[in-house]
């Protein structure tokens, strides 16, 4: 069991190293077969107004904190967490997905953990988060039909995107097939008896079956999951204003509707090629190819990029930092006399 275990951990960090590795190649050849002194010229030209995209972030992570209140309120009467600490651990977990390479889904484990940290149980925390994700996974749909909708209009009447399309309609099934087993089967439950002779019996079980149960309850309260997809698309559509006032700054000004466009379309591009992590590369190759199509120039793109990797550090390092130091102090405060 242990040599399989083993065996899955080294497979997973492989992966990861050579996802890294084509991201990064792809990063190198878009900044190749750019104008690199523009670029950073460009950058220069905004200077220290870039860094109100900081504090604006904090609107994203009010939304997403909102609507994670929303779910776990079934099951936490007493209110042992508050909107401050889930509103916190909304940035770790963004900060875990967009810094570490955990394939954008460390992030959610961790909200987990530290979410129980607060004696909420496992499988309603647990709960809690799948849906959140699954609602994430159908709201950046609807977002990527949104920018492909403006995108056919901001553009030439030759510009082809039947193949955007087609992805589209490939990928529809894939969040409704993914709500329909989470609402009627038993998806973790099946899990555990595939992984059962892996890890072994445990509470393996009891802890899969009393996840189905919860989500199925979940999935049940329609309005709260209207309320929370509706606070997701407002936080996704946040995200455009980071595009257009990094254009701004940069002498281009776009209009909103562009905006959505770049920033729906690299969302789109993000969660498709998802396990490279941070989107390196992928975030930028998704800036370059739409903005073409809004006559944004390879070193604007790039540009923009720069800005959006800005903001991601600066906002995760301290996020990332805080919640390893509340980490070590558990560690100390259990291994204490």
């Amino acid at each position: 069991m242990k040599n399989n275990i083993t065996q899955l951990t080294r497979a997973s960090r492989t992966s990861g190293f050579r996802s890294a590795l084509l991201g990064l190649a792809l990063l190198v050849a878009l900044v190749i077969r750019s104008d690199f002194a523009a670029m950073v010229q460009t950058v220069g030209l905004a200077g220290w107004r870039l860094l109100w995209l900081i504090p604006y972030r904090t609107l994203y992570f009010l939304l997403y904190a909102l609507g994670w209140l929303y779910l776990l309120r079934p099951y936490d009467p007493q209110r042992r967490v508050g909107f401050g600490y889930l509103f916190w651990v909304t940035t770790v977990r963004e900060a875990i997905d967009r810094l570490l390479p955990v394939a954008s889904v460390g992030g959610g484990i961790a909200g987990v953990r530290l979410v129980r940290w607060r004696g909420l149980p496992g499988g309603a925390v647990s709960a809690s988060v799948v849906v959140e994700i699954l609602l994430t996974l159908i709201v950046s749909y609807l977002f990527t039909v949104l920018g492909l909708l403006l995108l056919i209009e901001f553009s030439s009447p030759g510009q082809d995107y039947r193949r955007v399309l087609l992805a589209l309609v490939v990928g529809l099934p894939v969040p409704v097939v993914t709500a329909l087993l989470l609402r009627y089967g038993s998806i973790f439950g099946r899990l555990a008896g595939f992984l059962r002779p892996l890890v072994g019996e445990s509470a393996l079980s009891a802890g899969a079956a009393s996840l189905d149960r919860e989500l199925r309850a979940s999935l049940r309260r329609v309005s709260t999951l209207l309320v929370v997809g509706a606070l997701q698309f407002v936080a996704l559509i946040s995200g455009s204003f980071e595009i257009w006032f990094a254009l701004r700054l940069f002498g281009h000004p776009v209009g909103v509707g562009a905006a959505v466009v770049l920033e729906s379309m690299t969302q789109a591009v993000r969660h498709v090629a998802f396990v490279i992590p941070a989107g390196l590369g992928v975030q930028e190759a998704g800036l370059v190819l739409f903005g073409h199509a809004l006559g944004i120039s390879t070193e604007l793109a790039l540009a923009v990029s720069v800005a959006k990797r800005m903001r991601e550090v600066l906002c995760g390092l301290p996020s990332l930092l805080s919640w390893q130091w509340l980490e070590a102090r558990r560690t100390l405060l259990r291994e204490s006399p």
